[in-house]
């Protein structure tokens, strides 16, 4: 099988070498923008939207106008991505568009592309294609086009595969440069023939059916007091003057280690439990709607406004779907399988086979279960992993003697370890 992965580090760059990323980034944004613009005119005259190779022909006009010959200095190769980038995004939003009529989505994901402004950090990147062709690498130096020369990286790991392209990014005052790599794997095997499942949650941020539990980092609680400080600074300061810009930026590099510190932990956490299980059996959570405000309108008032939103924000802090998305595709590549399950009632159902009684009353207290019927008692957490795995378990074993089942069970475990399960 194929692999597609990416490997980033941290750039140590020269002040010169700064000057011209910026440089290059500025070109890249002006193009953006600039072919955003017409799409936007051609948009509003009822036209068509001009595909991403009819946008590569505007370039070499642009580069020969007068008011716009700097982009002659900008990397040709970066320039065309970036209108490759903003067909794409016209794309996804047209895709939305026709899902939407047709009755397939309730509201569209992706707008419609929007301009980029020069003080967000994120819309400063380039990306350059035929890695081979006008780049390399040694030891801990990579050679970039367009005047960089050779520049200093961070390799805290060593890079497996053929690099394809490499995409530089500017964050938090930080220059990072991302690897995109091929790898070529045989059908993977998990070298486990464990199955678990697995129960999210606020207090214990994952709790395993086999009883152990993961403590949630909170990293956006920790952190909350000194952002609120910092936001009220940024509050009293003129907008746009440089004092104010110099409290932006000490805001944007504490939410950006808030960020790094939840992906840290989240690797780490979906790493160790990927390895030791061949099949994990998650709750198909849908984050969004638990996550939505309880605060009405003016004419619907919602109730218990202020405790929703600090439920909400704990939440969101958790990071329950990068968790999910992080266990897929390391589950695929060690050759497991992730399994989500319907998660209603498995908070408040009995485990045992001979009861399977389910009642509100089961469960006194958030981490209390005692079962009104048959007196089981367990940690309430641990009850909800036990019955995400038992809903997955019925299903298989309902498929096995062909009487349907709740998920097709046959795709969804490892070749090596079908006949193990069934028995």
């Amino acid at each position: 099988m194929k692999i597609i992965k990416a490997y980033k580090y941290r750039l140590d760059v020269t002040p010169e070498q700064h000057e011209r990323l910026m440089q290059l980034c500025g070109t890249c944004r002006f193009v953006w923008n600039k072919a955003l613009s017409i799409c936007n005119e051609k948009w509003k005259s009822g036209e068509k939207i001009p595909s991403s190779y009819t946008m590569h022909k505007w370039l070499p006009t642009w580069k020969k106008e007068e008011e716009t010959s700097f982009l002659a200095q900008g990397n040709a190769v970066a320039l065309q991505q970036k209108l490759n980038d903003l067909g794409a995004a016209w794309g996804k939003h047209f895709d939305d568009l026709a899902k939407l009529k047709a009755g397939k989505m309730k509201e569209v994901k992706f707008e419609k592309p929007c301009f980029k402004q020069r003080n967000k950090d994120s819309h400063n990147s380039i990306r350059i294609m035929q890695f081979s062709k006008y780049c390399r690498i040694e030891n801990r130096r990579v050679k970039l086009p367009s005047k960089l020369g050779w520049v200093r990286f961070r390799k805290s790991q060593e890079i497996c595969g053929e690099i394809k392209n490499c995409t530089i990014t500017r964050k938090s005052g930080h220059w990072f440069i991302s690897f995109q790599t091929e790898q070529e794997r045989l059908d993977p095997v998990h070298p486990s023939e464990k199955i678990v499942g697995l129960d999210m949650g606020v207090k214990k941020f994952v709790t395993l059916s086999t009883g152990e539990q993961y403590k949630p980092l909170n990293s956006y609680r920790k952190h909350e007091k000194k952002l609120a400080s910092e936001q009220r600074k940024l509050s009293r300061k003129v907008k746009f003057s440089e004092n104010w810009k110099k409290q932006k930026r000490r805001i944007n590099r504490i939410h950006s280690k808030i960020a790094n510190c939840r992906s840290d932990y989240l690797h780490r956490a979906s790493y160790e439990i990927s390895k030791n299980h061949a099949i994990i059996v998650i709750e198909d959570l849908k984050v969004s709607n638990m996550s939505k405000s309880a605060k009405g309108n003016a004419e619907n008032q919602g109730k218990n406004v202020k405790a929703k939103s600090g439920l909400n924000k704990s939440i969101l802090d958790q990071g329950w779907y990068e968790f999910r998305r992080q266990l897929e595709y390391k589950q695929a590549w060690r050759g497991g399988e992730v399994i989500a399950v319907n998660p209603a009632y498995t908070s408040r159902t009995c485990p045992e086979e001979s009861c399977r009684y389910e009642s509100k009353e089961n469960r006194p207290n958030q981490e209390t279960f005692r079962c009104v019927k048959c007196g089981y008692e367990n940690n309430a957490d641990i009850v909800g992993a036990l019955n995400v795995l038992s809903i997955w378990e019925l299903g298989h074993s309902l498929s096995a003697c062909g009487e349907g089942s709740l998920e097709s069970s046959e795709k969804q475990e490892p070749r090596r370890n079908r006949e193990r399960v069934a028995a």
